[in-house]
């Protein structure tokens, strides 16, 4: 049998250890590769893409917010990652969320369903001296005290907004259901009955309407189905919603950008919400929901599965597609005439960039549109900071309001020979897209 000798193997000696250090540095090169890609280290920061027709006040919002056409700048180490930044979101929020103080509403709504919103006074005077209220309408299972509402009705106060925030039905844990149904994906009713609230209680008020994801195909759809809802109304902003859940329906079962365990985690949480209301939805009279919905409902693992079990059933929609179909905003957004911002990330994991379509199409068809599409910023997440630890304002807060006082300024235009109307009737023919 052979065998190496001390001579043998000293000749290995000096390759050896070279042998392994090679080893080591691939394997370095190897997870900073992977580090770069997962967490998009080589992408540089950019305006975001701004899509509108070329109008009088286009070019006043564009010129007034320079936060559409400057750079938006996400953290260093990991703001360039959309899955980093939406998980952050979902489970951070916000940092050093500050404690807005508000008084809760309660108010009936025609089915027996009781609405609850939370009505936040201005810390100052609006720059214009105009009273503006910003009625907003959270995400998905969301409510007033979610830190990413409180941060940004802290911002808005801070700049002379009172606002309005809608707490959806069912999300509240302290909070029962008086009817048997929650919060859908379209449902504008207690949107509603808040705005007329609001309207109401403050004779003078001007109306900014905010929507954020699932909150953003609500107030779209609660504006575009009546012009009359568009009464004292400013402006709408939307950020990150989907604008077509039947459109968005297959996407959102698919593994790409994990958009599968991102649909898994959104039904863990409304399944919780659920469960805190299944006696309730079951021993309320009439009720649409049995035994053996819930038992579906609690066995789901994608929001589809919830939504054909019992979402679509509290408003009698016989299928779910004919539920996606009817309450998506896609169909009505076309009616909004106020000016109207959608805000969306190109890399947010949730929304799949075919459905970015359609606002950039309605952008270039309709003269009070704007379109802004972040190349950084995940779903909700919009951080912004220098290196590791985000500011507590995002870029999504600030931008949200610099927009509403352009608009309020623009506003003022008709107190100066033009009315608002006049200039919204005055746009001119053509599109522009100013890009990075």
């Amino acid at each position: 049998m052979a065998s190496f000798d001390d001579g043998d193997m000293s000749s290995f000696g000096p390759e050896l250890p070279a042998m392994f250090d090679g080893v080591k540095l691939a394997a370095v090169a190897a997870v900073l590769y992977v580090v770069v890609r997962c967490l998009n280290l080589s992408s540089t920061a950019a305006p975001p893409e701004v899509t509108c027709r070329d109008t009088p006040l286009s070019r006043f919002l564009l010129k007034s917010c320079p936060m559409l056409t400057k750079d938006y700048v996400p953290p260093l180490l990991w703001g360039k990652s959309g899955h980093i930044q939406t998980v952050l979101f979902a489970k951070m929020g916000r940092v050093n969320t500050p404690t807005p103080c508000g008084v809760r509403k309660f108010l009936p709504i025609h089915d027996g369903a009781t609405a609850t919103f939370d009505l936040f006074e201005a810390l100052g005077d609006h720059s214009t001296g105009d009273d503006v209220t910003m009625v907003i309408c959270p995400g998905l299972g969301n409510h007033s005290e979610k830190k990413y509402i409180r941060t940004f009705v802290d911002h808005s106060q801070r700049r002379g907004y009172r606002c309005a925030v809608l707490n959806h039905l069912g999300t509240l844990p302290d909070v029962e259901l008086t009817s048997p149904r929650m919060f859908t994906y379209g449902c504008t009713w207690e949107f509603a009955a808040m705005a007329t609230y609001v309207k109401q209680a403050f004779p003078q008020t001007l109306l900014v309407v905010v929507g954020f994801s699932l909150g953003g195909n609500i107030v779209c759809k609660y504006l575009g189905e009546n012009r009359c809802n568009q009464e004292r109304v400013l402006c709408c902003v939307s950020v990150c919603q989907g604008y077509s859940a039947l459109r968005a329906q297959d996407t959102f079962l698919q593994w790409d950008q994990c958009r599968r365990l991102y649909n898994m985690a959104m039904a863990a949480n409304l399944k919780k919400i659920v469960r805190s209301h299944s006696r309730s939805l079951l021993d309320m009279k009439s009720s649409p929901v049995g035994d053996a919905d819930l038992s579906r409902v609690f066995a789901a693992t994608s929001v589809t599965q919830i939504d054909e079990s019992i979402m679509r059933k509290f408003h009698g929609y016989a299928s779910v597609k004919e539920y996606y179909e009817k309450e998506s905003c896609v169909h009505y957004i076309h009616n909004i005439s106020v000016p109207l911002l959608l805000i969306n990330s190109s890399d947010d994991p949730l929304v799949h960039r075919s459905l970015l379509a359609i606002p950039r199409t309605l952008a270039g068809k309709m003269p009070n549109v704007t379109f802004a599409l972040t190349h950084h910023g995940g779903h909700m997440g919009f951080f912004e900071g220098s290196v590791l630890v985000p500011h507590p304002v995002s870029w999504m807060d600030r931008a949200i309001v610099e927009y509403t006082d352009a608009v309020c300024h623009w506003g003022e235009e008709r107190t100066c020979g033009r009315s608002h109307r006049h200039n919204l009737d005055a746009y001119l023919e053509g599109v522009v897209t100013v890009s990075g």
